[in-house]
């Protein structure tokens, strides 16, 4: 699904989840789930999408002064989505049809939308049904990623909407994982190479 071939037969991985390994210890990343929004040769984009931070939806539309209609979005938390550029907002949704000023299909299932108007749709209960709000993302460089794969940082599994949209915070890192078919409580962050 989310693997894209280069030239050198390795794959990108866009649109996969990046699960933190266990002996991860970078404050920004310890448990992490990262949804991979690009990923090529120049490096990789996602949004972290299991960290809460201390605001609300509706904290960043009244500073924004944009009335917000839609209760249920207002109240809900406004995710860390990585420690680049945290005072920029990144909506991460479903398609739904609705075009945004500024948006980048992931998928043609999963948009992530940076311009002020799905902001004022979904404040006014106009958009997408399936949505996050977060503030800053996660960037690798080129060929950061990779070594920090190969040095057993991160495992990858294709994205699962229902853990992207519907699970509880608190529980996406174990269900990403599970994913795998792994507890990933029970895994050792020392890399084995043949």
């Amino acid at each position: 699904m989310g693997y894209y071939l280069r030239m050198d037969g390795s794959a990108y991985l866009n649109d996969q989840f990046l699960i933190a390994m266990p002996g991860l210890e970078d404050p920004n990343f310890s448990r992490a789930v990262t949804y991979l929004c690009q990923h090529n040769d120049a490096g990789a984009l996602g949004i972290t999408i299991n960290r809460a931070s201390e605001l609300m939806v509706g904290d960043v539309l009244d500073q924004l002064k944009i009335d917000c209609e839609d209760e249920a979005w207002g109240d809900q938390p406004v995710l860390v989505g990585g420690p680049v550029h945290q005072d920029r907002g990144f909506v991460l949704h479903r398609e739904n049809g609705q075009q945004w000023k500024s948006s980048f299909s992931v998928t043609p299932e999963i948009t992530l939308t940076t311009s002020r108007d799905i902001l004022e749709g979904l404040a006014a209960g106009n958009g997408p049904e399936h949505s996050l709000l977060a503030l800053g993302y996660a960037g690798w460089g080129a060929g950061q990623l990779e070594s920090e794969m190969l040095s057993n940082s991160w495992l990858s599994c294709d994205a699962d909407a229902r853990i992207l949209f519907d699970a509880p915070l608190d529980d996406r890192w174990q269900h990403a994982a599970a994913n795998l078919g792994v507890n990933i409580e029970t895994l050792t962050g020392v890399a084995g190479h043949a």
